[in-house]
């Protein structure tokens, strides 16, 4: 029998939802089943074959329990390891580089030290920055937000000078980057599942929660195919086969918001009937075909292996 689990946490919807899809198609021993861990040796070898990934970015335990898993030949979904190591600054540079449209975007340090550091710990770093250098590159309005996360935490809309230093003053030790503010005629919200299943959906994210993929625009073919060709070229370079990308459409151009985001809001609350049934089907059918490749051995013991 070929297992495959759904790690997951406060989610009530999906996760179940989608262990019923995989279970209701009646395949020869696959089965789907809430991953169920307790304190773990070195020597633990779970019974999963495949793990859909929802939570370990909330709990670190989790996320090493995954790296343990992926040591001894279970499919991760997503790969822990490069989860572990990306960042949204350096995504945004990767996806810059291979063309994708990106807002301009610059990395700053924290406000305040992190722990245990002093100010000698920033012997390398440029104080007081060229200020005047990051806001002639960027311009305003602009998001000041953190170069980790999501869920919009931690974001804000900064329409001048003053009004970054005011916020930039209030981030602590959280690093964060300052980027162009896109002023789109249009928004979409993209899921991308096993690098070759796009569901492109209107997105309104200045809607409340519930209504935001209540939309009253749809994508032209021409904007549908750009969308879905920037998100195979987003899915090959990340590595992620479970995400979603955001992009805001500014005189046609469609620019990669946000795309770290690999434990995407799957709730039917959210998402609305439609878009709900195609993440379960989808969903299954991916996680199905990993399944059937059944488990993975490294070649060899090292992070190049595993990062893969």
């Amino acid at each position: 029998m070929r297992l495959i689990g759904i790690l997951f946490g406060m989610e009530q919807s999906f996760p179940p939802a989608l262990v019923e899809r995989i279970n209701s198609k009646g395949i020869d021993d696959i089965r789907a089943e809430f991953v169920k861990v307790g304190a773990l040796t070195m020597e633990t070898i779970l019974p999963y074959d495949v793990i859909l990934d929802r939570i370990s970015q909330d709990v670190p335990f989790y996320r090493s329990m995954l790296k343990l898993a992926m040591l001894n030949g279970t499919r991760v979904i997503n790969n822990p390891f490069w989860w572990s190591a990306d960042d949204k600054f350096f995504s945004y540079a990767l996806m810059h580089k291979i063309g994708v449209p990106i807002p301009r975007t610059v990395l700053l340090p924290s406000k305040e030290h992190p722990p245990d550091t002093t100010s000698e710990s920033f012997r390398n770093l440029i104080y007081p920055l060229n200020w005047e250098e990051v806001f002639n590159y960027v311009g305003f309005p602009a998001f000041l937000k953190p170069h980790l996360g999501g869920g919009w935490k931690k974001v804000f809309y900064v329409r001048s000078v003053e009004e970054f230093f005011a916020t930039y003053d209030q981030t602590g030790d959280t690093v964060m980057v300052l980027q162009q503010a896109i002023e789109f005629e249009e928004y979409y919200r993209c899921y991308v599942i096993g690098k070759r299943y796009i569901r492109i959906m209107p997105y309104e994210p200045r809607n409340p929660h519930h209504l935001r993929y209540v939309a009253s625009f749809t994508p032209s073919e021409q904007l549908r195919k750009e969308m879905e060709r920037h998100c195979l070229s987003i899915a090959k370079a990340s590595g992620y086969d479970f995400f979603t990308v955001e992009f805001a459409v500014q005189n046609g151009t469609p620019y990669a918001i946000d795309f770290l985001n690999p434990a995407p809001d799957a709730e039917l609350y959210s998402v609305q009937e439609e878009n709900f049934e195609w993440v379960v089907e989808y969903s299954a059918r991916f996680l199905i075909e990993q399944a059937k490749r059944g488990r993975r051995t490294p070649k060899e013991f090292r992070w190049s292996q595993l990062i893969k």
